[in-house]
């Protein structure tokens, strides 16, 4: 009996990444139109799509405050700071973001998922893994930063 063709559903297997997922990424790197950008997988689609973007006057507080209390995202945030040479860096972050209240499904999708979505997104300096606000708050990104 052939199985070729056959794919048992599955909640960690195939989880794709959207054309505009990866454009909206090069804009936020390249063209600087974007503060930050939240993704979350569309379940549906089997695929990483855009949720919400920032605009370059938003602040590290908007952008948390943009992520769900109980649901887990993957963002970047363009993390601008001032080196003590006095030289203005911009620095991209990636953050995992996975409450401890979230559902296990989504937990897994999006610990399954996040290493093809980071694949994707060239140009990531640091990661952060944030299952609460602290473990992802602007004293962690700036330590990280410098």
């Amino acid at each position: 009996m052939s199985f070729r063709g056959f794919s048992r559903p599955n909640a960690t297997s195939g989880i794709g990444v959207a054309d505009q997922t990866k454009d909206t990424f090069l804009e936020l790197k390249r063209k600087k139109v974007y503060r930050y950008v939240i993704y979350r997988i569309d379940e549906k689609k089997r695929e990483v799509v855009v949720e919400k973007t920032g605009a370059p006057a938003e602040t590290y507080d908007d952008f948390a405050a943009s992520l769900p209390e109980t649901d887990c995202r993957y963002a970047v945030y363009d993390f601008d700071f001032v080196t003590p040479e006095n030289c203005q860096k911009s620095k991209i972050f990636f953050i995992a973001w996975c409450p401890s209240s979230s559902r296990i499904r989504a937990k897994m999708l999006y610990a399954t998922s996040k290493d093809r979505l980071r694949r994707e997104l060239d140009g990531i300096h640091y990661e952060i893994q944030a299952t609460d606000p602290t473990e992802m708050d602007l004293e962690v990104v700036r330590d990280r930063a410098h």
